[in-house]
């Protein structure tokens, strides 16, 4: 694979990529959803102008009341009707007879930037055809519904079904897709640590990297985000206190100068552009180390959690040298990264540049989740603590803020114990 460094873009090629994510604004009009006006989301402020009640915190914290007894378990009404619509005009059969009070739909958890629901047909109904019983539908969140990021998204998708590599695709619309759902016992954070596990997903991992795809194949992605990302932070406007608090403690680090030493360090970090899924996100051709860097973050986080802010967060469970060296020796054992000729010294050399590689990377992918989750905490209606937590590890006298290890301000608090042990591995 041709090396290229993600660190290398150029304002020229900003221009091209920044398209890719809705410019946001804001609007102070009678109350109405957001809408998109051309590639621009526009935000009701009337939306969030409810008055933040105290927390238990003893901070403005309304989010925290609003969650004090965990998730949303009920689809409101208009959700269901639009769920309804979709699915009897995609799938056919037995969906385009049965009313919509026998339609059913519940809540399926677990997406950050996309709603998702399973919708299923009544028990007495029966199918016509080959038309699935249940499917699963995922509603964009408004971060994703710039024109070309969905259909990037969609054309990915589709090829992933095709090759069937990826559930089956039954619609597409330009609110979402409705998905073949395949029941399965979800992989749980503390299994990532077991070693055989481990290996395997550095197996999916370099199979998924080998796929030629129809993308991209520069490295322009990442930076031009973040750039992006960058100057709706720099702008944004909160109307909840508790937010508003914690936005005005985040503006006053130099965000635009770590934006630029993290773009020095990778420049002098090669990373080949491979195919990646990189999360939810519309950009799919992407550094290696990216990939690797940002599944070793989330080795700590724990999504399953039902209460407020809907995450845990374990530091400790960054994974050691040791266990960074399993993920990597399984993903070169299946590229051919190692071979019968390959020296005991060369092997140790390739190993060490990954581990260089991954650690420097997944300072970027702190920052381009930070960034993306104080958007979200700012235009996203799925439940999740996206600006929970303070920013207290970074204002100790002194400190350089490193501001690479968050998702949003929800993972401010865990940053510096797992910063500081990546850029150890880096050597920064």
């Amino acid at each position: 694979m041709e090396c290229h460094s993600e660190g290398a873009l150029g304002k020229s090629d900003k221009t091209a990529t920044l398209r890719y994510i809705p410019t946001l604004k804001t609007d102070t009009g009678p109350t109405v959803d957001n809408k998109h006006v051309g590639d621009t989301l526009v935000i009701n402020e009337s939306n969030l102008r409810a008055p933040s009640p105290r927390g238990a915190n003893g901070d403005d914290d309304s989010e925290a009341e609003s969650y004090r007894d965990g998730r949303t378990e009920v689809v409101d009404m208009d959700m269901k009707g639009r769920a309804f619509a979709w699915c009897r005009d995609f799938l056919s059969g037995s969906w385009k007879s049965i009313p919509e009070a026998d339609f059913q739909i519940s809540i399926v958890s677990g997406g950050l930037s996309n709603l998702l629901f399973m919708c299923s047909l009544p028990d007495h109904a029966h199918t016509i055809g080959d038309e699935p019983r249940r499917v699963l539908l995922r509603v964009y969140g408004a971060i994703l519904q710039g024109v070309d990021s969905l259909v990037l998204e969609s054309v990915m998708f589709a090829i992933l079904a095709e090759r069937a590599l990826g559930p089956r695709l039954y619609g597409i619309f330009p609110e979402g897709r409705l998905e073949q759902y395949l029941p399965s016992n979800r992989l749980r954070t503390e299994q990532l640590f077991v070693p055989e596990l481990s290996a395997e997903i550095a197996s999916k991992m370099a199979r998924f990297h080998r796929m030629v795809m129809p993308f991209n194949k520069e490295p322009k992605w990442l930076f031009g985000t973040i750039g992006r990302y960058m100057d709706q932070v720099m702008n944004l406007k909160f109307a909840r206190e508790a937010h508003v608090k914690k936005y005005n403690k985040l503006i006053k680090y130099d965000l635009p100068a770590e934006l630029e030493s993290l773009r020095v360090l990778l420049s002098a970090t090669p990373s080949p552009v491979v195919f990646c899924h990189n999360d939810v996100q519309e950009g799919k051709g992407l550094s290696l180390g990216f990939d690797f860097g940002n599944h070793f973050c989330e080795w700590c986080y724990d999504y399953t959690y039902n209460q407020w802010p809907f995450y845990k967060c374990t530091p400790d469970n960054y994974p050691s040298r040791e266990q960074q060296l399993h993920f990597i020796r399984n993903y070169l054992e299946e590229t051919g990264g190692y071979s019968e000729s390959t020296m005991h010294e060369d092997q140790a050399r390739i190993e060490q540049d990954l581990l260089v590689e991954a650690n420097r990377f997944a300072m970027a992918s702190h920052f381009l989740w930070g960034l993306w989750s104080i958007i979200q905490a700012r235009i996203s209606k799925i439940e999740f603590g996206y600006m929970v937590s303070t920013l207290v590890d970074f204002t100790s006298p002194g400190e350089r803020l490193h501001l690479t290890r968050m998702k949003g301000s929800s993972r401010a608090s865990a940053y510096w114990n797992i910063d500081c042990h990546s850029r150890d591995i880096a050597g920064v």
